[in-house]
């Protein structure tokens, strides 16, 4: 006796007869139900477990896709390349809800590339009733340009735009995905550009879109000697995005000086952040072209360029535009906060501990009051991560409200004082940087140029920061106090928000000033301080008799003090190495002179160690309350390894009540 009961379309057999015959009926039920459709998952998808049955023959269907009508094909099949086998379960994955989301959680950046190259892998070109993958080639190149903007949100890369996995070569028959975008791209250059290597630039202001564009087109018409990357992201999620220029971009490179220029810092004052937009295509264009001098500019620095670096403000002042904008409004970031009053006080340690026999004159810690008690805007944060990643040797941060540079310290020895001469200890070095920049100007070295306001008389169009105004919290000062970088402030005009019309005469009064800029960081001295086996010795100090200010070697030894022409008795010195002194002579005729150490390893005497000084360990002790890197406490995943809290786009799905997307979490 037979009894077939029906459970969930499945036939399960109870027998009490013919073994045979059960067999028979047995093996006939389990092929009914694995008839009953169901999606793969995406690990059966990758290694092939999936098959559909000779009976459900795929055929190709029109696309009816909303968020992949762009595309440049018409039919796609099912199943697609991660299994799921129809449209309407397609649907109702968070796989299809994140590429409708996409733009709003990258804010825009990467888009529609994701998105496409995503519809490529869920909805596939469909040819001959065959399914076709897309090409390696297109995602590999998307990743590469697009990885940061995940970073950025702190999401993982989505599992099915695994370039290995689901993607394949030219020779196994690709298609590009994104052909039809690179063809609308191309048109959308040729219309600023003449097709060849020459740039026509157009002296207009742009929207952070536009900028964002245009110096990821830069970067990919030089991509041998330049590239876009984010050092972090606005309050409201803008990317904090820079270009790099080097003949070798993304690496550090021996003895290669690294130099940052930054922009719209005060959302307001906005003619800085076109200037360096200008200045990136000229850079390009003009190394493609042969210029030789721009050619030896990229070839031995390396360049880093921030257009805005408070693109939320810029938002603000650009609504107004120039006619109607004040001194004010869009000035802070959207925090309200002022970001060149945001960073920490270093000035302030500097001078209550001067006389200190063994007080550190560089590289001092940001005491974890900072932390605590202050309010610190992401902008400013990323900045400081920025400026902590690279030894940047020389910096400028353009401004607008007066016509004058501004060098270190801008905060007043005295702090009843708010206008008192306050120099650093390299106060020649800053008095020659600023006058490089001033004087390569085509107005403002001249005293008899119409200032905003202040008085600048007989000073050439350069000013001590605090004798001028007083105020703590500064980037100039933080960098000369926490890094080796000497950073000036360029005032360019009295004028914040200037009329399109002056766009180009202000680029022809600064595009001198700006590569002479450039070129100042090949001045002093340069060299490498190694070991008796000629290993790179990181974290030495470089010491200038007679200037209470050293400087540090890089990662792997390298370093970089500007100095004037003279005579100067330089010394290296490291924890467990003795120190090494020599005496150079920099003539005029010589911008930078190359000075080499090495140390030997001697016994550590503490009591003599400069370096055994308690605060210096906690230098590298950075945001000591981890605030920004980690947003949320910590809990265990399923298998005890401990991982974060659901970040703040996880209420993107987790409303919709689709299955959770845990692949997009970094640490699950």
């Amino acid at each position: 006796m037979i009894n077939i009961v029906r459970r969930s379309d499945c036939h399960i057999i109870q027998f009490m007869d013919s073994k045979m015959l059960t067999v028979l009926i047995l093996l006939s039920s389990l092929a009914t139900c694995l008839s009953v459709p169901r999606r793969c998952s995406p690990e059966e998808a990758a290694i092939g477990r999936c098959r559909t049955p000779a009976e459900e023959r795929p055929q190709c269907m029109e696309m009816v896709l909303g968020y992949c009508q762009d595309v440049p094909y018409s039919h796609t099949i099912f199943p697609n390349i991660v299994g799921h086998r129809s449209r309407q379960d397609l649907e109702m994955g968070a796989e299809y809800l994140l590429l409708s989301v996409i733009h709003g959680l990258l804010n825009g950046e990467c888009s529609p590339d994701i998105r496409l190259l995503g519809c490529s892998v869920l909805a596939p070109r469909c040819q001959d009733n065959k399914l076709m993958k897309p090409c390696r080639s297109s995602c590999e190149m998307v990743k590469k340009s697009c990885i940061h903007a995940f970073d950025a949100i702190q999401m993982a890369w989505p599992y099915f735009l695994d370039c290995d996995r689901f993607f394949v070569g030219d020779e196994e028959g690709c298609y590009d995905p994104l052909s039809e975008l690179r063809e609308k791209q191309d048109v959308a250059i040729a219309n600023i550009s003449d097709g060849g290597i020459f740039t026509v630039i157009q002296f207009t202001y742009h929207t952070n879109t536009q900028m964002s564009s245009i110096l990821k087109k830069t970067a990919s018409k030089c991509s041998h000697i330049s590239q876009t990357y984010s050092i972090g992201r606005s309050v409201e999620g803008k990317d904090l995005l820079a270009i790099e220029f080097s003949n070798n971009p993304g690496q550090h490179d021996l003895l290669e000086p690294e130099i940052k220029l930054i922009g719209n810092m005060h959302g307001n004052e906005v003619l800085g952040r076109q200037l360096l937009i200008y200045l990136a295509q000229y850079l390009c264009s003009e190394y493609l072209l042969g210029n030789e001098r721009i050619q030896t500019i990229i070839n031995t620095t390396r360049i880093h360029i921030l257009p805005s670096m408070n693109p939320d403000g810029y938002e603000i002042a650009a609504s107004e535009g120039h006619q109607y904008n004040g001194w004010t409004s869009g000035r802070a970031n959207a925090q309200n906060l002022d970001l060149n009053r945001n960073f920490p006080d270093l000035t302030s340690i500097f001078y209550n501990r001067r006389r200190f026999r063994h007080f550190r004159n560089n590289h001092i810690p940001i005491p974890e009051s900072y932390w605590s008690n202050k309010v610190i805007a992401p902008e400013t944060y990323a900045v400081m991560k920025w400026i902590r990643a690279h030894p940047f040797v020389i910096s400028a941060s353009l401004h607008g409200g007066e016509l004058v540079i501004s060098y270190p310290f801008d905060f007043s020895r005295h702090p009843q004082e708010e206008r008192m001469y306050s120099p650093t200890p390299d106060e020649q070095i800053f008095k020659q940087l600023a006058r490089t920049y001033a004087d390569a100007h085509a107005t403002m070295s001249n005293n008899d140029t119409e200032r905003c306001g202040a008085s600048f008389a007989n000073k050439g169009g350069i000013t001590n920061g605090a004798q001028w105004y007083s105020f703590a919290g500064g980037m100039s000062d933080f960098n000369y106090l926490h890094s080796n970088c000497y950073e000036i402030t360029v005032e360019l005009g009295c004028d914040k928000f200037p009329s399109e019309v002056e766009l180009y005469p202000e680029w022809l009064r600064n595009k001198e000033a700006l590569l002479s800029f450039m070129e100042f960081v090949h001045r002093g001295i340069k060299g490498i301080v190694k070991d008796e086996h000629g290993n790179g010795i990181k974290g030495a100090t470089i010491s200038v008799r007679g200037m209470r200010h050293d400087i540090t070697t890089a990662e792997d030894g390298d370093y970089w003090r500007l100095l004037n022409p003279g005579v100067h008795i330089v010394t290296a010195a490291a924890s467990g190495y003795t120190k090494v002194s020599k005496r150079i002579r920099l003539p005029r005729n010589i911008h930078v002179g190359r000075v080499d150490f090495v140390l030997k390893k001697v016994p550590r005497d503490p009591s003599l160690d400069y370096f055994n000084i308690p605060e210096l360990d906690s230098y590298d002790h950075f945001d000591p309350f981890n605030q920004f890197e980690q947003s949320s406490q910590r809990e265990l995943s399923e298998n005890g390894e401990e991982r974060t809290e659901k970040p703040w786009w996880w209420s993107y799905f987790s409303q919709l009540g689709i299955s959770a997307p845990t692949w997009l979490l970094r640490n699950y």
